[in-house]
């Protein structure tokens, strides 16, 4: 291996198969080739926030008037990727989680290698591993309790790879101890291991780009995929993207990120949770981002629905899919039945305005949400898909940032939500889960991030209660103490009754600590996983 390489993670039993020299030196030259313009992009980031926070306006951009206006569509769609009206999501391990998720019914599986993976070393590699295998047909799992055993079905879903956002980094891996791009080792990994054997299985290496924020960011992916097809001898737009619109900024520039990557682009992405954080997150040091109780702000709410409806409509303008994003509820057989009647009423109004909207499918969390959202877009869609849809409304600026009145919408059962979902998903996340069911909900980062961008936004600006109270930090202090125990003793009560020995290295106190830190300290950092990473 090239001496200036040096890996420092935990090496499992088969980590040879994925951490081969040829792999690693395929990753040393995309670093080699672009880490300094991903580099210059990060800062450009910081520069557009501070003017932002010096007054600019987030807008359609002048400069790119003719991208807008001109007639182009994006180049191809693959067969496998016709029909895609449910996809599954969740991270890449445990196995059994991985093939039931092939195995769910879903149109597509995007395994997550971002927001619900909890990026320690081993799970990387293990969700290496597993891709690999599953693409290999050469995975399968036997439970050692249940002795249920796991295998591929004939049919599985098509695999989408989400690759960590280009914020993230591989702090095990470095080249002239450089800390390599999370983006680089995720994508150039599932590239130099499966591109080929996915193309001879009659699909392809397809991915899902997250946490992107301006078109320049959408060439910088393009040319790196480029030159990965050349250099695995694949034919130009064989791989296969779908960005997540997901931040406030890319809402202002979805023609220019399907002009971007043309020749590699199926389809753009409602990614609403990153969404909803990314509108608090830029607009923080402005009060007009003071919004409801975090389940108030749903996808009906004027300023989130025009967002999905420009994308669609967009998309389809350009022969691209629009898709819907996730449904996070979680149906059990644990959960009390008016819990599930209620997840499945809320599931059924939210996919039924996708359907209504023109979106070409939407994201499940749970297996159990495959089937009622087939049924729903299945049997309201002549064919695989609504390309030919459009809501064609005139949707601008002011349109997309209207925000919410909160008169009377700011209660203390949202504050208790928030921080209950802060304590439990980042006690989680720090033993390697980084996807959780917190009150019958699947939460991520995404998730958490609304929440944690709400609790600072509110004790910023000192809001007031609808009972009157203002929530400050004494407030904040007693209901994390009394969010803190009544976690505790469910989980004791949970572990005592299941004798569940994954709880045992679990530290809600110190998850607590940490949140509370996040939430009352002067500078928001830009994501919650940017400190915790450092802290595994």
């Amino acid at each position: 291996m090239n001496k200036n390489i040096k890996i420092d993670g935990k090496i499992l039993p088969r980590s040879n198969e994925i951490l081969t020299d040829k792999a690693i030196e395929f990753i040393n030259e995309i670093h080699a080739q672009f880490n300094s313009k991903r580099i210059d992009l990060l800062n450009e980031r910081k520069k557009r926030q501070k003017s932002i926070d010096g007054g600019a306006k987030l807008d359609f951009l002048a400069e790119t008037q003719k991208i807008r206006d001109g007639k182009w569509k994006i180049k191809n769609i693959p067969d496998d990727l016709l029909k895609r009206q449910v996809e599954i999501t969740g991270p890449p391990i445990p196995k059994k989680m991985f093939i039931s998720a092939l195995n769910s019914g879903a149109d597509c599986y995007m395994t997550d290698f971002e927001d619900s993976l909890t990026p320690t070393f081993n799970n990387i590699i293990q969700g290496q591993l597993n891709l690999k295998d599953a693409i290999n047909r050469k995975i399968d799992f036997k439970d050692p309790e249940s002795k249920k055993e796991y295998k591929l079905n004939n049919k599985t879903a098509v695999l989408i790879v989400r690759p960590r956002g280009l914020h993230l980094d591989e702090k095990h891996v470095k080249i002239n101890n450089e800390r390599v791009s999370g983006t680089f080792f995720d994508l150039g990994l599932a590239l130099f291991h499966n591109a080929k054997k996915l193309i001879e299985n009659g699909s392809g290496p397809y991915f899902y780009l997250p946490k992107l924020e301006h078109y320049l960011e959408c060439r910088l992916l393009d040319e790196i995929i480029t030159f990965c097809e050349k250099k695995l001898g694949l034919e130009l737009g064989a791989v296969k993207v779908t960005v997540l619109i997901e931040t406030i900024n890319a809402v202002f520039q979805m023609d220019e990120f399907l002009w971007e990557l043309k020749n590699h682009i199926v389809g753009l992405n409602a990614g609403r949770w990153d969404y909803l954080f990314s509108y608090q997150k830029v607009y923080r040091n402005t009060q007009k981002v003071i919004l409801p109780d975090r389940s108030k702000v749903n996808m009906f709410v004027p300023f989130m629905s025009n967002y999905n409806k420009l994308l669609v409509d967009t998309c389809h303008r350009r022969g691209a899919f629009g898709m819907g994003g996730m449904s996070a509820q979680v149906i059990a057989k644990a959960n009390p039945r008016e819990i599930n009647e209620k997840a499945l009423a809320g599931v059924k109004k939210d996919k039924e305005r996708e359907l209504k909207q023109g979106n070409d499918g939407a994201w499940v969390a749970h297996p159990s949400l495959v089937e009622p959202v087939r049924n729903i877009f299945e049997k309201n869609f002549e064919g695989s898909n609504q390309l030919n849809k459009f809501n064609n409304e005139k949707i601008n600026r002011r349109d997309l940032l209207d925000e919410p009145k909160i008169e009377n919408e700011i209660t203390e059962q949202g504050v208790r939500e928030n921080i209950n979902e802060g304590i439990e998903y980042m006690a989680f996340w720090m033993i390697g889960t980084g996807c959780c069911v917190v009150n019958y909900l699947m939460a991520d980062a995404a998730t958490c991030e609304v929440s944690r961008a709400q609790l600072w936004i509110w004790l910023k600006y000192k809001v007031k209660l609808n009972d009157g109270r203002t929530i400050d930090e004494k407030l904040i202090d007693k209901l994390i103490e009394e969010e803190l125990n009544k976690i505790s003793k469910k989980f004791t009560t949970w572990k005592e009754k299941t004798g569940d020995k994954s709880l045992d290295n679990v530290s809600f106190e110190n998850a607590a600590k940490i949140f509370k830190k996040m939430i009352t300290k002067e500078n928001f950092d830009d994501f919650l996983t940017l400190p915790l990473y450092e802290k595994i």
